[in-house]
């Protein structure tokens, strides 16, 4: 511990936003980092607890809390407090392999944890990852390591989201020649198009692929295995083969008047901003458009937020984001205790930029769609009715129908698990909840040498999860094709 007071003498000081009527004017990363001093001092209110909360990675009452990555924080705290930077910069790529990309994005489960969080506010955690590794680039420490002992042995990863690219770059430091095939037109899967730029700017992400590539990694992208890539290729060519494709068959709205004109799944309304903000600045008009629309979005959660964020850029009439669950308590309930993840209300970006724009909360609890209103074949309004968990069930409340007029309806309802082709093309089973099935506590199919991980094989999840599966699958492949692995994760 760098400052045995340092919890006492410290208040907890976030990194800064830029005003939201300010930052909405583009797509740009709008966090204010805070001088190395101030970091110094944030770092130092970590006390390098006897049982470090935040890097166990427990699941308590059904909801992860605690770092999945178990990330050796008290140890780059102390060393970012004493300012020893590159045993900083050691230790945390000792366990993550992209923290340019969890610290920006993560939930921060560490923090949830922190044992100042028990009696006060936890510590920095996901702020001083992102000062550690940002100021390794910058300071030129991160650096390509290329493998200096080759197998032989060559992997297929199949999919470049967080997983994929996991478990590739762990593969190719152990020697192996790795090729990683995507199916879009860019490197990054999830993290490329799933995550508005405003969140996490694209040139970050190519930035550590670029490493990777000079590490020696392939990255084939346009390439549909299933479709433009036949799977016998590679089960062929290829010594290993990991599915990394993640869980995006989203979940539909079944109700009457879906098929109307003016409806989107989020992941194909993201998808068109961030390709027509890269290929153009926009100028292609390949986007679904919300300029001057009354915007309903269904889903409250990360995603749905994105979704809004996007949308009030774009110059949204209005917006409106519908929420099943009821409001959450402001503060931890009775039956919420540290270190459970808080079930509290959380205002993100986007929220809070709807709150400047149109002067109130876009939130609308305990309510789902009820029916969608057309006119010649176009949304022209959502009906919405109120709902209630009863015995774990869902049951509407009578006379709660209301209409709300909606000229474009984002659907951010989650996922139902994998798409089907890639599974069906290597033969692979699936789990009842459509997701590839593996030995238990295991990465490998049923097929001889093909192997899941992330989204693909765990369901829906976190960016932090998809990295810790893509370790660890790295891993057990490393022991099938050597015969034993000296990996550590």
């Amino acid at each position: 511990m760098g400052k045995p007071t340092g919890f006492i003498e410290f208040e907890r000081t976030a990194k800064k936003r830029i005003e939201p009527l300010e930052r909405i004017k583009n797509f740009n990363e709008f966090y204010i980092p805070l001088t190395e001093e101030v970091r110094k001092e944030q770092a130092a209110r970590c006390m390098n607890c006897g049982v470090p909360f935040c890097q166990s990675g427990m699941v308590l009452s059904g909801m992860a809390t605690g770092c999945p990555l178990n990330n050796l924080i008290p140890e780059w705290n102390d060393a970012v407090y004493k300012g020893n930077l590159e045993n900083a910069l050691a230790r945390l790529l000792k366990t993550n392999n992209f923290p340019e990309f969890t610290g920006r994005v993560c939930p921060a489960l560490c923090e949830a944890a922190c044992v100042n969080g028990m009696n006060g506010e936890s510590v920095t955690v996901h702020d001083n990852e992102l000062y550690i590794i940002e100021s390794g680039y910058k300071k030129g420490l991160i650096k390509p390591d290329v493998p200096k002992v080759r197998s032989g042995k060559k992997v297929a990863v199949i999919g470049s989201g967080p997983s994929g690219l996991a478990a590739a770059d762990c593969l190719n430091k152990r020697g192996h020649l790795v090729t990683v095939f995507e199916k879009n037109d860019r490197v990054g899967g999830l993290l490329m198009y799933g995550i508005p730029n405003m969140k996490l700017d694209k040139s970050v992400i190519d930035r550590k692929i670029g490493i990777m590539r000079e590490e020696g990694i392939t990255f084939n992208v346009n390439s549909q295995v299933g479709k433009n890539v036949s799977a016998e290729e590679l089960l062929n060519g290829f010594d290993a083969i990991i599915l990394c494709c993640g869980a995006n068959e989203p979940r539909d709205l079944n109700v009457k008047g879906r098929d109307s004109d003016g409806i989107y799944f989020a992941v194909d309304f993201l998808t068109a901003n961030t390709k027509s903000l890269l290929n153009s600045g926009f100028s292609d008009k390949k986007y679904y458009d919300p300029k001057d629309k009354r915007v309903v979005i269904v889903g409250g959660g990360d995603t749905g937020n994105d979704c809004l964020g996007t949308c009030i850029r774009h110059g949204a009439k209005e917006v409106i984001q519908l929420e099943m669950m009821p409001k959450p308590p402001i503060k931890r309930a009775e039956n919420n205790q540290w270190p459970e993840f808080p079930r509290i209300l959380k205002t993100d970006y986007g929220q809070e930029e709807a709150i400047a724009v149109f002067g109130h909360d876009p939130r609308i609890y305990k309510t789902t769609v009820k029916e969608i209103i057309s006119e010649k074949g176009s949304l022209k309004a959502v009906k919405t009715v109120n709902v209630e968990f009863k015995d774990g069930k869902l049951s509407e409340a009578a006379g709660s129908e209301k209409l709300i007029e909606a000229d474009m309806m984002i659907i951010a309802a989650g996922f139902i698990g994998t798409r089907k082709y890639l599974p069906e093309a290597f033969g692979v089973e699936l789990t009842a909840r459509n997701v590839v099935k593996t030995d238990d506590g295991g990465f490998a199919t049923n097929v001889p040498k093909v192997f899941a991980a992330g989204d693909m094989h765990i369901g829906q999840s976190l960016v932090v999860r998809a990295i810790n599966e893509g370790r660890k699958c790295a891993k057990e492949v490393d022991t099938y094709l050597m015969g034993y692995t000296n990996m550590i994760v």
